[in-house]
C-alpha cells in the first residue's frame, strides 16, 4: 500500500494574526508528529503546485478569485467576513493549498500512490461559490471533485465530510448535482447553520445530498451506528469513483470549537470503513484533504492515526 502525503513549509505562511485558530501550528504540529513515526518513512511526498484559476473556476466565480487575490495582495487583512483572515501572501497559499490536493488527486488516479493524504491549509469547505467564510477561501475539495471529473474523466465522486462543521460550500456546490454524493456527519445545529437532515439535494441532485447532524455530547458510539445504519449504505450504493474525505478533526473531545466527543480511535475505524468503500468500486482511491481541528496534540494525534491507517488499514496502534 502506497500512501501519499502532501505537504509545504509554505502553508506556513498564511498569516491569521494572534489568537486566531487557525494559526500554522496547527500543520507544523500535525508534519512533526506524522516524521516521527518510523512508519512515515514509507510515505510518498508530492509536492503542491499553485491551482490554476482554470480549477478554481469550475467551483468558484472568476470574479471572487481575483476579488480574494486583490484582497490579499492589498493588505485588507480579512476576506468577506472577519474570521477569514488573511494576509499578503494568503491568496498565493491559499492556491496552492487547493493545488495541493489537485497533485496528490493525480499521483492516485495515475497509480503513483494508492491513497493520499492533504497536509494543507488553510481549509476549505465553508468557502461558496463567490464568497469566502469559516477560515475558508477556496474549496479545496470541491475543486478536487471537479478536477477528478474532467480531468481525469472520473464520473462519480463521493465526499465524505467528518469535520465537526458543517460543509455548506462544498454542499451547494454539488446539490443539483448526481454525480457528486456529499456526505457529511456533523454537529447540529451549530456554525454554520446549515445541513439538517431535510437538505437532500435539489433538482438533478435530489438525493445526492446525505447528512447526517449529530447532537452536542455525541461520541464514538453514535458516530459509529449512524455510519453502520446510514452512511454505509449509502456510499456503497452510490459505487464511486473516487472518495474524497474532507478530513476535519475538530469533532476529537478535545476540540475547543466544537462539542462533539469522538476519541482518537474513531478517526481509525472510520478511515478503514471509508477504504472498504473505495475498493469496492474506485480501485482504492481514496483522496483525503485536513479541513479543521484546533487542539494542537488532538489534531496531530488524528492526523498520524489516520495516515497511518491509510498506509496499513489492518494497523490498530500508532506507532508514532
Amino acid at each position: 500500500m502506497t500512501t501519499a502525503i502532501v505537504y509545504d513549509p509554505r502553508y506556513l505562511e498564511h498569516d491569521t494574526g494572534p489568537g486566531h485558530p487557525e494559526r500554522p501550528t496547527r500543520i507544523s504540529a500535525a508534519i512533526e508528529r506524522l516524521e516521527s513515526g518510523p512508519w512515515s518513512a514509507t510515505l510518498q511526498r508530492i509536492a503542491p503546485r499553485a491551482a490554476e484559476h482554470e480549477w478554481l473556476s469550475t467551483v468558484h466565480d472568476p470574479h471572487y478569485v481575483e476579488r480574494a487575490r486583490r484582497a490579499c495582495e492589498g493588505g485588507r487583512g480579512f476576506l468577506d467576513t472577519p474570521d477569514v483572515a488573511v494576509g499578503r501572501t494568503s491568496f498565493d497559499i491559499a492556491t496552492l493549498a487547493a493545488g495541493g490536493a489537485l497533485a496528490l488527486a493525480d499521483a492516485v488516479v495515475s497509480g503513483r500512490a494508492d491513497n493520499g493524504f492533504a497536509l494543507v491549509r488553510p481549509p476549505g469547505h465553508h468557502a461558496e461559490h463567490a464568497e469566502a467564510m469559516g477560515f475558508c477561501l477556496f474549496n479545496n475539495v470541491a475543486v478536487t471533485a471537479r478536477y477528478l471529473q474532467r480531468r481525469h474523466g472520473l464520473d462519480k465522486v463521493l465526499i465524505l465530510d467528518w469535520d465537526v462543521h458543517h460543509g455548506n460550500g462544498t454542499q451547494h456546490a454539488f446539490e443539483d448535482d448526481a454525480s457528486v454524493f456529499y456526505v457529511s456527519l456533523h454537529q447540529y445545529p451549530w456554525y454554520p447553520g446549515t445541513g439538517a437532515y431535510h437538505e437532500t439535494g435539489t433538482g438533478a441532485g435530489d438525493g445526492a445530498t446525505l447528512n447526517c447532524p449529530m447532537p452536542a455530547g455525541a461520541g464514538d458510539e453514535d458516530y459509529r451506528i449512524a455510519f453502520k445504519d446510514i452512511v454505509l449504505p449509502a456510499a456503497r450504493a452510490f459505487k464511486p469513483d473516487a472518495v474524497l474525505i474532507s478530513a476535519g478533526f475538530d469533532a476529537h473531545a478535545a476540540d475547543p470549537l466544537g462539542g462533539i466527543n469522538l476519541g482518537t480511535d474513531v478517526y481509525r475505524w472510520m478511515t478503514r470503513e471509508v477504504m472498504e468503500i473505495a475498493d469496492a468500486t474506485a480501485g482504492g482511491r481514496v483522496i483525503s484533504l485536513l479541513e479543521g481541528g484546533y487542539d494542537l496534540a488532538a489534531l496531530a494525534e488524528c492526523v498520524s492515526a489516520h495516515v497511518q491507517t491509510l498506509t496499513d488499514p489492518g494497523g490498530d496502534a500508532d506507532a508514532g
